[in-house]
């Protein structure tokens, strides 16, 4: 038993399955909105399920496909895929074994969600490739998250609809935005690696820059979002709220790069919370 308990915390590091705080909120805001309301609790079960069996895959491949590099970088050496915790082999199972649920989970949403999940898993498997080869990988990763939109609204309503790809694009940029200060950490390793990445090409003080233009069309796209989605005021509250989160997170890493994490995690992770219910508030009172 504490053997198997130690395998679950392993990949539970592997994954950082804590993380999913960035993507299930706006899969459940998506969702959210296209039911006007809720949704139902068997969608909640298949959305909560999608999202972790989707993410698995994408960190589970990643891990897999990266253990050469971040063996190389002092940030990363420990992680389980590197240390030896976990095989090449488990990690690979692992990873077939969540693209498998994945797609086994949209069979039992509807068909176009069906016929969107192997696509769906191709693009957000991705990311492993694109930063040995373009510093546009922080997009890439954008793109991966901002595929939880219209996974919410597709399983809701089998359509793709003008506010949620407006939603997407936000959540697309916002994503990119807080990865390039993450991706701040590992500047000096990209460079000495070899690996692509906008702080290895540009450096600190322009990719400070290029994420606070970033932000700033999340805020825009969002604005667009709830316009778009006929949304009242506590739609608009969500979009000032994450504007001013934002700013605070841009502050923080200025100020000291030593707060790369708490503007990550902690301010990131809080932004999609109060994001969604502040939809939920706006579905419940308009």
């Amino acid at each position: 038993m504490n053997r198997f308990l130690k395998l679950l915390n392993d990949f539970n590091e592997l994954v950082m399955f804590k993380h999913s705080i960035f993507s299930l909120p706006f899969i459940f805001i998506a969702m959210v909105v296209a039911a006007d309301g809720w949704f139902g609790f068997e969608l909640l079960v298949l959305g909560i399920l999608a999202a972790i069996t989707a993410r698995n895959f994408a960190m589970g491949f990643n891990r897999f496909m990266d253990r050469d590099i971040d063996a190389l970088n002092p940030r990363t050496e420990n992680r389980p895929n590197v240390d030896g915790r976990l095989s090449p082999r488990q990690i690979f199972v692992f990873t077939i074994l969540n693209a498998f649920g994945f797609i086994l989970v949209a069979y039992f949403v509807n068909d176009l969600a069906l016929y969107l999940s192997v696509p769906i898993l191709i693009i957000i498997g991705s990311y492993s490739y694109f930063k040995r080869f373009s510093y546009l990988a922080h997009v890439i990763l954008g793109i991966s998250l901002a595929l939880a939109p219209i996974a919410g609204v597709v399983a809701v309503s089998q359509t793709i609809t003008l506010w949620s790809v407006l939603l997407s694009i936000g959540v697309m940029f916002w994503v990119a935005g807080f990865d390039l200060l993450y991706s701040l950490q590992d500047m000096e390793v990209d460079k000495k690696l070899g690996l692509h990445s906008i702080p290895s090409k540009f450096g600190a003080k322009k990719t400070m820059r290029i994420s606070q233009v970033f932000h700033l069309l999340t805020v825009i796209f969002w604005l667009l979002f709830v316009i778009a989605s006929n949304s009242s005021v506590f739609a608009y509250i969500a979009v000032a709220a994450s504007s001013v989160m934002l700013s605070y997170e841009h502050y923080l890493v200025n100020k000291d790069f030593t707060k790369i994490d708490k503007a990550f995690f902690t301010v990131n992770g809080y932004l999609g919370i109060v994001f969604f219910i502040l939809i939920i508030l706006d579905k419940i009172f308009y």
